[in-house]
Parts: C-alpha cells; sequence; structure tokens
C-alpha cells in the first residue's frame, strides 16, 4: 500500500528541474508527525507497517502508542501475563505499544509447549492452538491404536495418529484471558498419513476406513452455560481440514474463560482408523469465511 499512497505525492526536493512556484509547494514530508499518527490510525497494522517506510514522519508515527493501542486487544496486559507467566510490572523493560503487539503476532507457545496463542496479524483478534499432547486421548499410550509422529505439516512439529480403534473419544480442556467477542473452535483433522517421496508430498490411505458409516460428534462447553455442539462424515482424503465444533460469546465481564471440547465416535460396531489430529484451534467467529468445514 506504501507504494501506491506514496505515489500520489510528488516532492518537490527529488525533481532535477521546477519552476520557482512548484519550489514553494508542501511535501508529503513535511505534514507534522502527529497529524500523519491520526491518518494512520484508521489503518490496519499490516498497511501501518507498509507505509511507515514512506519518509521519516511516516516512520515516527507509526510508532505512535495510541496508533497501536487501537491496534491491541482490550486485555492486552493480561494476555502477556498468561503466556509469560509473571506480572507485567515485573517485565524486565516498559514496552511500547507497537513492540507489544509485535510480540503478541507472534505464535507465543506456553503451558510447556501445549498451546499457542497469537494476533492476526491483519485484525488483531486472538487466535489460539492446543496440541494433540495437550489433549486427553482414549488409547493413547497404546502403540496399537495411536501414535505421536512427527511431521513439518503441523505447527508444534508433532501430530497423533490413529491406526485402528472401535472407540474414538478425544477431550480437552483449557481457560484462557480471552477478550470480549465471539470465537470459534475447530478440530485440525487429516484421513490419510503424509510424507515425502522424491520430494513430493503423498499420502497413505491404507489404513482410512469407517468413517462414512457413522458421523463424529464434536461438542463444546464453557464455563459460563454456553454448549454447542455439531456432527459431521469425515470423507476428504489426504487433505488437512478444520471441522467446526462450534461457536461462543466471550462477555466483557469474563475475566477468564473455561472451554471444554470433544470429538467422539464411540458406535462400537465397528473400527476407524487412518486418521491424523493435528490440533484444536479457537478464532475469532468472523473467521469461519476462510474455512471449508463449518
Amino acid at each position: 500500500m506504501g507504494a501506491n499512497f506514496s505515489s500520489i505525492f510528488v516532492d518537490p526536493n527529488s525533481l532535477s528541474v521546477q519552476s520557482s512556484s512548484c519550489q514553494n509547494n508542501p511535501s508529503l514530508g513535511d505534514l507534522p508527525e502527529g497529524c500523519v499518527a491520526l491518518i494512520i490510525d484508521h489503518l490496519n497494522p499490516q498497511e501501518i507497517c507498509k507505509i511507515s517506510s514512506l519518509n521519516r514522519a511516516f516512520r515516527g508515527a507509526s510508532w505512535a502508542d495510541f496508533v497501536w493501542e487501537s491496534k491491541l486487544p482490550t486485555n492486552y496486559l493480561s494476555l502477556l501475563e498468561r503466556i509469560f507467566g509473571v506480572d507485567y510490572e515485573k517485565f524486565p523493560r516498559k514496552l511500547n505499544k507497537r513492540e507489544i503487539f509485535t510480540i503478541l503476532s507472534r505464535a507465543n507457545t506456553f503451558d510447556g509447549g501445549a498451546k499457542k496463542v497469537w494476533l492476526d496479524k491483519l485484525t488483531g483478534g486472538v487466535c489460539l492452538s492446543v496440541c494433540s499432547k495437550g489433549l486427553a486421548i482414549t488409547g493413547i499410550d497404546d502403540r496399537r491404536y495411536w501414535n505421536h509422529i512427527p511431521t513439518e505439516e503441523s505447527r508444534f512439529q508433532s501430530i497423533a495418529y490413529l491406526q485402528q480403534i472401535w472407540w474414538l473419544e478425544v477431550d480437552g480442556q483449557f481457560e484462557f484471558p480471552f477478550p470480549a467477542g465471539t470465537y470459534s473452535l475447530f478440530f485440525r483433522l487429516q484421513l490419510g498419513r503424509a510424507a515425502k517421496k522424491f520430494g513430493r508430498r503423498v499420502c497413505n490411505t491404507e489404513h482410512v476406513h469407517g468413517w462414512d458409516i457413522k458421523p463424529v460428534r464434536f461438542q463444546l462447553w464453557t464455563s459460563d452455560g454456553q454448549y454447542a455442539s455439531s456432527q459431521c462424515f469425515l470423507n476428504d482424503t489426504g487433505n488437512w481440514d478444520l471441522y467446526h465444533v462450534g461457536d461462543f460469546v466471550v462477555d466483557p465481564s469474563n475475566t477468564s474463560m473455561n472451554l471444554k471440547f470433544s470429538m467422539t465416535q464411540i458406535d462400537c460396531t465397528h473400527t476407524k482408523g487412518g486418521l491424523c489430529l493435528d490440533n484444536v484451534v479457537v478464532y475469532p467467529c468472523t473467521f469461519k469465511e476462510r474455512f471449508k468445514h463449518f
């Protein structure tokens, strides 16, 4: 955006031949930094970072605290304290608001590596992910059924792979200080086990079976009494998909939300297998438009 925006203006100092009247015209660089800050306050974080390269005034304004205050979640201090496990007052030094946004927009790992949280760089919305090792999976300790396998296709570098089982049950629970808003919870799943062969991605579907007989049921409970459920057949082999469990609303009065969720297929009339479980993710509800399964 910065290149397009700057092309509208011509800096008189950059012209080799000018009329005397043009020499007195103000340029983009003559705008007061405070005025520039008021302008870029209406841009999203990515646009602010791009436009900061225009000149010194825009670069300075792009660090204004009030600009980034409006991009941060209202409870950003609670997020910092939850992620790093220490009161903000005890941080080695005070951070300006742009530094805080930069830190929170990274995929920050916490709770012993079981969870990651980050701000969406476009909207500033809070996103959270729980890895497969942070979930309670029935039969996970028996290698005849489940295995944890390494992969570059997971943000946690590991997934849980189901070879075959009669009773599928995956449960999870966590507490987190989400800012007020509406959120969606998903399971990230894939039928078939992906691998690299001669530099190409291939998917082994040898163990995929049983998912077309009965649907998988997803459920979600919150500490303030909300409940959601959904069910669907798993049929998309070889692709990672986000399966929508449900939505929940965080009220401004809630300082922290406790979530419980599950994925089950406990009809013991048949076995099922060949399923990869990566993680559970929570996104702002508006993100649903980006995904296939909801």
